[in-house]
């Protein structure tokens, strides 16, 4: 698979199968992503990779934070609310991905069990955090987007899918725990990934792409 497959082919999963990725295959494909590109060379990220039953533990502990109702405490500012454009494209994601597993505009407590599978990482096998030291800022998520583009793709080229989930750095307290983090690092958001079930309807919805003119200007 070639880099515009790979780019192409990559979809947000969010339905895997429980089989685990080879340890020597994770560590390979991580090793290729420390070449991503970052400012200055800085390369700010640390990345938080949980598998078995780490994984079980820290799905269990988040789920029961959404479940008792705590208030979003993100490490970086998420308080955004998507306008014009943006929000339509925000609410046409939405629409295909309830489309998909069937569930109507009215059926609130479906949605609301649909939106919590992202603190279970929507089973999947592994879950990566991805962290900066806070004082970086905006200028090093800049560089753990990149990061997190170019592990994606590695991810794809294996037959690894996974889904990039801002979800997962809303509540980072048991992952602060878990990890032992100190106070200056920041999570930032988080990504699950895994092979994925082909048979799950949830995996058949698609979103559409913007035109060309739309987002690129050639002078």
């Amino acid at each position: 698979m070639n880099v515009s497959q790979a780019v192409e082919t990559r979809v947000s999963c969010r339905s895997f199968k429980k089989e685990p990725v080879e340890q020597d295959v994770l560590e390979a494909i991580f090793s290729k992503a420390q070449q991503s590109p970052s400012n200055c060379n800085v390369q700010p990220w640390q990345v938080l990779v949980a598998s078995g039953k780490q994984k079980e533990a820290l799905k269990n502990k988040l789920i029961q934070n959404v479940m008792q109702q705590q208030k979003p405490n993100p490490d970086f500012n998420w308080n955004i609310a998507y306008t014009g454009e943006h929000r339509n494209r925000q609410f046409g994601s939405a629409n295909a991905l309830y489309t998909a597993m069937d569930i109507g505009r009215e059926e609130k407590q479906k949605r609301q069990m649909a939106m919590l599978r992202n603190w279970a990482f929507f089973d999947a096998p592994h879950v990566a955090i991805f962290t900066l030291d806070k004082y970086l800022d905006i200028m090093g998520a800049v560089d753990i987007g990149i990061y997190a583009q170019t592990l994606t793709l590695l991810l794809k080229e294996q037959g690894i899918s996974s889904c990039m989930q801002g979800a997962l750095g809303q509540f980072p307290g048991p992952i602060r725990e878990m990890f032992e983090l100190p106070d200056e690092r920041g999570i930032l958001f988080g990504m699950s990934f895994g092979y994925a079930d082909e048979e799950a309807a949830v995996n058949t919805a698609r979103t559409d792409r913007a035109e060309l003119s739309d987002s690129v200007i050639f002078v």
